[in-house]
């Protein structure tokens, strides 16, 4: 966010390429035939071009660049970066500046900025990986007033984003492995809230269980059978001990850290409490926004760490699991 400029060279564009041409060759024929036409025609060309050099590198200096990023940004995913844009300078407003977030992010045309003056606006950035990643400088470009040259000019700005992982469609997340949880009937027997069958009575049930209408109607005990419910609760056993990794391990890894973000995502956009356990620390069960950006910031800087003995086991036995490793498709396989 600091107003200093640091200038970026100066390129040449197609129309100034073939205006140099054309330039040299009306130079060629001054040369040649001593026409004095031909050489105030010269002296005019060559007057517009450096006109056009000094004014495309006032065009880009005086000016001051803030961006506020978004709360959001995902890997591999368009994000709109909210940006102000305002001149310093006192004489001359500016124009045709093409403003980007990054040496190859897409360039955004701002036709106008006024003298003593700003302009706003988002610009689409793209950040390949998840996490923590600097914009360092925002570039300004100009391409006024003839577009024979391309001088641009760096803003420093130091500024901070945690990517989160990749979301993937939901679908796309091994849902078997999480089973069919949550708060309803699992067709077995157990405490719940729905009823599983009737059946005679007998010695050690607990009273309260006694199905009183039926009873009277047959004279001996009825005793109701209730459904088990599982709780809504989804615990993510991310076993990151998978050590040094390059490569396809690397991108395979990448991909396994996206399917626990999106299965987390998932569950509690659908009400449930998800917990996740990787080697060396553990976020318990909880739900809500909070712990949605909790999993995410701890998945967007969760790194390969060394193999650990033992396997990740959930807080709540009863809680659904998605286990989710580099050695995990190997055991199921062996044990399928």
């Amino acid at each position: 966010m600091r107003a200093g400029a640091v200038p970026e060279g100066i390129r040449i564009t197609k129309v100034g390429l073939w205006y140099i041409l054309f330039t040299v060759l009306v130079a060629i024929a001054a040369t040649n035939t001593g026409n004095n036409a031909l050489y105030m025609v010269l002296a005019a060309m060559l007057s517009v071009l450096a006109f056009s050099g000094l004014v495309s590198r006032q065009n880009v200096r005086r000016l001051r660049v803030e961006i506020e990023p978004p709360d959001e940004v995902y890997a591999r995913t368009p994000a709109r970066v909210g940006f102000t844009l305002a001149s310093r300078g006192w004489l001359l407003p500016r124009w045709c500046l093409l403003f980007s977030l990054g040496p190859g992010g897409p360039p955004l045309l701002v036709p106008y900025l006024p003298r003593r003056g700003e302009t706003a606006g988002e610009i689409e950035i793209i950040l390949p990986r998840r996490g923590l990643h600097e914009l360092s400088a925002a570039h300004l470009a100009s391409l006024f007033p003839f577009g024979f040259f391309r001088k641009g000019a760096r803003y420093r700005l130091d500024v901070e984003v945690l990517v989160f992982p990749e979301l993937f469609a939901a679908a796309a997340c091994r849902e078997d492995e999480a089973g069919e949880h949550g708060d309803e009937p699992s067709r077995r027997v157990g405490w719940g809230h729905e009823l599983h069958s009737l059946r005679a009575f007998r010695q050690g049930d607990d009273p309260r269980s006694i199905h009183w209408k039926r009873t009277a109607r047959t004279g001996s005990l009825v005793y109701m059978e209730r459904e088990a419910e599982d709780s809504r609760r989804l615990a993510i056993l991310f076993d990151n001990g998978a050590g040094s990794l390059a490569g396809a391990e690397a991108e395979r890894f990448e991909r396994l850290v996206s399917e626990a973000a999106t299965a987390a995502v998932d569950h509690l956009a659908r009400g449930w409490e998800v917990e996740l356990v990787t080697r060396g620390r553990t976020l318990p069960f909880a739900a809500g926004v909070r712990q949605r950006w909790t999993l995410l910031e701890a998945l967007a800087l969760v790194e390969p760490v060394a193999p650990g003995a033992g396997a990740l086991r959930s807080s709540d036995p009863r809680a659904a699991e998605l286990r989710l490793g580099m050695a995990e498709p190997e055991r199921r396989r062996a044990a399928g």
